[in-house]
């Protein structure tokens, strides 16, 4: 999944911010990869195949069009066949990952003719069992949203899958809070450690709320996916932009996953080149504390602790207590064997 040896896969959903429009389409795409984004992954749906006519809006779904149903703003919002082809061969230009939602069995089929690598698997379609199962029998990548979900629902959908034919490494799980945007304290991103332990599958984290500093937080908790919402301006009349990050926080919260990679490490003590360095200079070593004449019994009254590290360290203190010098010493001279 990852294009860098132990990097966090960031994915960059552009969802249906481009508001049905193709051209703004594509600058969530330049915006992707020039933010670092590894994948960009749109939505497959035909309004007429995913809500009812009078099918009402979510809250968050609302905005300026309080008496608009949910319907005719899928409607709006959808991408044409020709589209999806276009941006999917803009994104080999780019040389980013096109990824995309199927919402229906006809857009599992679609999505396949246009060959993708990888099928995500969003929160609503976890409880769907012949949608898993045509996507389980494709044995291609999957990245499955587990909001809303029951550990018993995930368990199901994973076994379904496997049944259906896709192999267990094929899939990665994210956890996901199916809040838009999600209030930082039902986040609960130590689930993403249950996860990992109990299903022992590639875990990552779909993130909607606006934090930029939550996705690095799910890194070091183990995270190896991030997916995240991203909107050319928050202030865009459409479901998902007042939950997205601006092309600037897109930025921001990428170097943010970068640097909690590097500063993550590895589970065992590495001593740094710099620290090595550093030791001999703030470390102390036993020292006489004043002129000390040869046959001088040795004790805390005329030998101490100072730096730099270059001598005996202070833990060989009893070996030295009590015994008589063999030479004499100087003030601040290293006291030796």
């Amino acid at each position: 999944m990852n294009s860098r040896k132990n990097s966090t896969y960031i994915i960059a959903e552009a969802g249906v911010n481009h508001d049905g429009s193709l051209t703004k389409a594509k600058k969530l795409i330049d915006v992707a990869k020039s933010s670092g984004a590894d994948a960009v992954k749109f939505q497959t749906f035909s309004a007429e195949n995913l809500a009812t006519i009078n099918s009402p809006k979510a809250n968050y779904q609302l905005g300026n069009n309080k008496n608009e149903s949910q319907y005719r703003m899928l409607k709006r919002l959808e991408l044409t066949k020709e589209n999806h082809f276009i941006l999917k061969k803009y994104c080999k230009k780019k040389k980013i990952e096109f990824i995309s939602s199927a919402f229906s069995l006809e857009d599992i089929d679609f999505l396949n003719r246009l060959n993708l690598k990888t099928f995500k698997i969003p929160s609503g379609e976890i409880n769907n069992r012949p949608y898993l199962e045509k996507i389980g029998k494709l044995n291609k990548k999957v990245i499955l949203s587990t909001g809303m979900a029951t550990v018993n629902e995930i368990s199901h959908a994973i076994k379904l899958l496997i049944y259906s034919g896709l192999k267990k490494k094929k899939i990665s799980l994210l956890h996901c809070v199916s809040e838009y945007p999600a209030d930082i304290k039902n986040l609960n991103l130590r689930f993403i450690r249950f996860l990992e332990k109990n299903f022992e599958l590639n875990i990552g984290f779909s993130d909607h709320s606006t934090s930029i500093i939550v996705p690095s937080l799910a890194v070091s908790v183990g995270a190896k996916i991030i997916e995240k919402h991203l909107t050319l301006s928050n202030s865009l009349n459409g479901p998902d932009h007042k939950s997205s990050l601006n092309p600037n926080n897109f930025r921001k919260m990428i170097l943010m996953v970068r640097q909690a990679e590097k500063a993550l490490g590895l589970e065992k003590k590495r001593i740094s080149k710099e620290e090595s360095q550093n030791r001999l200079v703030v470390r102390k070593s036993i020292v006489a504390k004043k002129n000390i004449k040869k046959n001088e019994i040795l004790s805390y009254e005329n030998i101490t602790f100072k730096r730099p590290g270059k001598g005996i360290s202070p833990m060989k203190i009893y070996n030295f207590l009590g015994k008589r010098s063999k030479k004499n010493f100087k003030k601040d001279e290293y006291i030796k064997w």
